[in-house]
């Protein structure tokens, strides 16, 4: 093996050439970065050896270091996007039952829509199967089969599904012409936050592929014109109150969620939305966002998450009872 570091920087740039990223190539840049830990380049190849050992963190904070010397680093930044992919897409089995962390929200935010959705699915799965065994979910699954709606779960396996970029989101079985039971992550790029939401959802487009386009549109707007009514004339007090005291807000179309209107004018808001079609997609639940030290505790504890998506679902359930029985 070469000694001398000039040595060393050539037999490194020979291995990185041939696409050698063995043992030796991390032994080689290890050594380099630790006589000059200003050697970009060795930094940068010391992240391409760790990432192709599937050492996901340590590649991580190589490339930091190689960007923090220059930012202009082209090849540290592509590596960075793979690295942040990979990891993703290889997420530990303590991982996938772990709850939401910033990582994965950057994943979110970088990948591609399907990409997205495999990497960052077994987790959102793990907490709707989780669901599934809450007293709400029975619940539910109970009002609809006596409406003649069958199914056993509130969820099933692979109930989430990729949406635009930044976003993954999975509601009930059964719900696409529904009021539905909705969880939705969002990335901060392109949607202003990192967030997940919890509640209530009313998807009133014809996009997709779904059987009975036509009439499970009517279906679904005869379900929002009767939330209406069931705002108006019963539910406003306890809505406002539960958003008030949750941090729920409301959100429609491609927006992200109307954090600038207070609970009373989000209640309003949705009581005199005229064209609910024109707008497509109407939602009202709770948030949960990355950036408030709370709910980042929150998130990354699937335990305490099951149970803020529970209550959430619990206080919502008696509204979306009376817009289910009341419009069929």
């Amino acid at each position: 093996m070469p000694t001398g570091i000039a040595d060393l920087q050539r037999r490194a740039v020979e291995l990185a050439k041939e696409g050698n990223f063995s043992g030796e190539a991390l032994e080689l840049n290890l050594e380099i970065s630790r006589a000059n830990p200003t050697d970009e380049g060795a930094w940068t190849r010391l992240a391409r050896c760790y990432m192709e050992r599937r050492s996901f963190a340590e590649a991580a904070g190589a490339l930091a270091t190689a960007l923090e010397l220059n930012p202009s680093n082209g090849i540290a930044r592509s590596l960075q996007t793979e690295v942040t992919r990979r990891r993703a897409l290889a997420p530990s089995r303590s991982e996938a039952a772990s709850g939401f962390t910033a990582q994965d929200f950057d994943a979110l935010a970088h990948l591609a829509p399907v990409d997205a959705a495999r990497a960052l699915g077994p987790k959102l799965e793990a907490l709707l199967l989780a669901l599934n065994d809450q007293r709400t979910a029975a619940r539910i699954v109970e009002v609809r089969n006596k409406s003649g709606m069958a199914g056993a779960k509130l969820f099933h396996k692979n109930s989430y599904h990729a949406g635009t970029n930044g976003h993954l989101y999975a509601y009930h079985h059964g719900g696409r012409w529904e009021p539905q039971f909705n969880v939705g992550l969002f990335s901060a790029t392109p949607w202003g936050a990192n967030a997940l939401r919890a509640g209530l959802g009313f998807n009133l487009s014809k996009d997709g592929s779904d059987r009975d386009r036509e009439s499970g549109q009517e279906q679904v707007v005869s379900y929002f014109e009767a939330l209406q009514r069931s705002i108006a004339s019963t539910w406003r007090g306890h809505l406002v109150d539960w958003m008030e005291k949750t941090g729920g807000f409301i959100q429609f179309g491609d927006r992200p969620p109307s954090t600038d209107l207070l609970p009373d004018q989000a209640v309003e808001w949705l009581i005199n939305a005229h064209n609910p079609v024109q707008t497509g997609w109407l939602f009202v639940g709770r948030w949960l966002f990355l950036e408030r030290p709370d709910d980042a505790r929150t998130l990354e504890d699937v335990r305490k998450l099951v149970t803020v998506v529970e209550d959430s679902f619990a206080a919502l359930f008696p509204l979306w009872a009376a817009v289910y029985t009341g419009a069929r």
